[in-house]
Formats: structure tokens, C-alpha cells, sequence
């Protein structure tokens, strides 16, 4: 098998025949041997009634039917986990993928590259806010991550089978596909690519679960927040030292004074608030020793259909 492609599909019923009419073709004039492999990842829809309408005519499709859905990333692992190709290409059946980048990376990955991104050369699809608020997640988690991500690079790209490998050997449960990725390194090459709309269905990605996704992406390859929890501490700790010592010489100098109800509860909400926050970052790296040490499967299949 030269070529797997893996897609995850989430209640995507409506884009399920046009994906697969724009790129069996795509991946036949190729003339690669492929698979697809399908990960239904616990649909409320008809999606799997769909897919396995398709297997029926293209038998290169390879069903993986989850018990519910565990989230994108655990189904692009289990897509690389069940894939046998020579390299591996993760993408989205919205077709915002386009599948004609195929060919390229191919021909990319022919030419002794190990990793071929599809990089967005314009974000023009996207809404005002999700432009900010990408930029903003990419210049934060590069400035305080040692892996830093391609900057407008998604899940869609080529691996060789080599990198698959690497990954399959992560261990862990919570999973940030994108760092995973880039964690793994590898001889890269780029195909600049113009985004384009989604075909049929909506997204599933809310911005609460973009930021629940950020947090993930954060805590997974950074320790830089509890670092920061330090650095305030101590910052706060200092100013609080500074001011015990002016009001020492002001008691010396000018006498006893009636402390100010206002400035002493401002004083105390605000170290308050400040102690909740760092609780709460330290609360997320705790979580994720819990989720890590009970070591419960990332997904449980239903079904396979090979």
C-alpha cells in the first residue's frame, strides 16, 4: 500500500458522497495504491449509513466505527494506528482540504521529504475574530513552547510511514495532534494552498472548544504557566514586603493612621483572585496526571470494516 488516507467523520452525513467523488478520482490518476480509512467517531446522524454505502463501490475504504465520540484527535490516531500505507495523509472531508494538494505531496514526498505541510497561504475563509484569535494562539504557544508549530499549518499532511511510527508510540491520553506532529520532526517540506469554504454541513468546532483545545495544546507542551505562577508570586510578594516597609517609616515619621476599609478589601480580593488563578493552572496540569495515570484507552472501537 503506498498512500493511506485518513478522515475523520462527526455527523458529517452531508459531505460524505461529495468527498468521496472529488478524491477517488484524485488518488486513482495518482497511480499509487491507496486506502482510505474512515473513523466514525461516534456520528448521531446517518454518517455510517453513508460510509458504508461507499465501501460497497469503492472497496479502497476502510470503516472504523468508534463506540461515541472521542474527539478528532484520538480518531486520527486510531486512523494512523489501522492505516498501512507507505505514508499517511490526515484530513477533513469538508474538502477545505483540498484533495488536488495530494498530487504535490506526493511528488513532495517522492523527492526524500519525510513530512509535506499544506500551508494556508491566506485566511480569507475565516471570520474576522477566528483570524485574531489564531494568530493569537500561534504567537503564544510558539513564543513559550520548546516545539514550536508551523504557523497556519493544520492536520492535513503527508507522513511517511517512519514518522507514523514515531508517533504510534506516544503514550499519551490527552492528545494535541498538531504539537505531536511537530514534537516528531522529520525532513519538511511546505505547498502553500488557498483555503476554501466548506462544501456542505457546519462546523463542529465552537470557540469554547477551540479555548478548551487551546488550554490542551498549552498544557501538553509547555510548562511556562506555572513558571509564570512563580514569577507573580514573587512579584507580588515583593510589592507586598515594599509596602510594609513604607508603611514602617510612616508610622515612625507621622504616626498611627486608620487604615482605609477600601484599599485593605481591594487588597485582599485582589490576592484572592490571584491565588484562584494560579489554583486553577495548577488544577489543569494535575487533571492531566489523572487522566494520564489511569491509562484508560484514547478510543474504543465499535466495529471494523475492512
Amino acid at each position: 500500500m503506498d498512500v493511506s488516507i485518513v478522515v475523520p467523520f462527526y455527523n458529517e452525513s452531508e459531505s460524505v458522497s461529495i468527498f468521496f467523488k472529488r478524491i477517488i478520482p484524485i488518488l486513482r490518476r495518482s497511480k499509487c495504491s491507496f486506502e482510505i480509512v474512515c473513523i466514525n467517531d461516534g456520528s448521531k446522524d446517518n454518517t455510517i449509513d453513508k460510509l458504508l454505502l461507499e465501501k460497497k463501490e469503492h472497496p479502497e475504504i476502510k470503516i472504523v466505527d468508534f463506540s461515541r465520540n472521542f474527539g478528532k484527535d484520538a480518531a486520527m490516531t486510531a486512523g494512523m494506528d489501522f492505516s498501512e500505507g507507505k505514508c499517511v495523509i490526515p484530513m477533513d472531508c469538508d474538502l477545505q482540504d483540498p484533495p488536488e494538494l495530494i498530487t504535490d505531496m506526493i511528488k513532495k514526498w517522492k523527492e526524500g521529504f519525510d513530512v509535506v505541510l499544506a500551508k494556508r497561504s491566506d485566511r480569507s475563509s475565516d471570520s474576522f475574530l477566528k483570524k485574531i484569535t489564531a494568530n493569537l494562539f500561534y504567537d503564544i504557544y510558539n513564543r513559550i513552547s520548546d516545539y514550536p508549530l508551523p504557523k497556519n499549518v493544520g492536520d492535513f499532511r503527508l507522513m511517511d510511514r517512519k514518522v507514523v511510527d514515531v508517533i504510534k508510540e506516544f503514550p499519551e491520553r490527552t492528545r494535541f495532534m498538531k504539537g505531536l506532529f511537530s514534537f516528531a520532526g522529520f525532513k519538511t517540506a511546505y505547498l502553500d494552498y488557498v483555503r476554501p469554504i466548506r462544501e456542505k454541513g457546519t462546523t463542529k468546532w465552537s470557540y469554547w472548544k477551540l479555548w478548551n483545545y487551546a488550554i490542551d495544546g498549552i498544557t501538553s507542551f509547555s510548562t511556562f504557566p506555572l513558571k509564570i505562577c512563580t514569577y507573580v508570586g514573587f512579584f507580588v510578594t515583593m510589592l507586598a514586603f515594599a509596602r510594609g516597609i513604607w508603611i514602617t517609616f510612616r508610622v515612625f515619621f507621622q504616626g498611627i493612621d486608620v487604615p482605609g476599609y477600601a484599599s485593605l478589601m481591594v487588597a485582599m480580593l485582589f490576592l484572592g483572585g490571584i491565588q484562584m488563578i494560579f489554583l486553577g493552572v495548577i488544577g489543569e496540569y494535575i487533571g492531566r496526571i489523572y487522566i494520564e495515570t489511569k491509562q484508560r484507552p484514547i478510543y474504543i472501537i465499535k466495529n471494523i470494516i475492512k
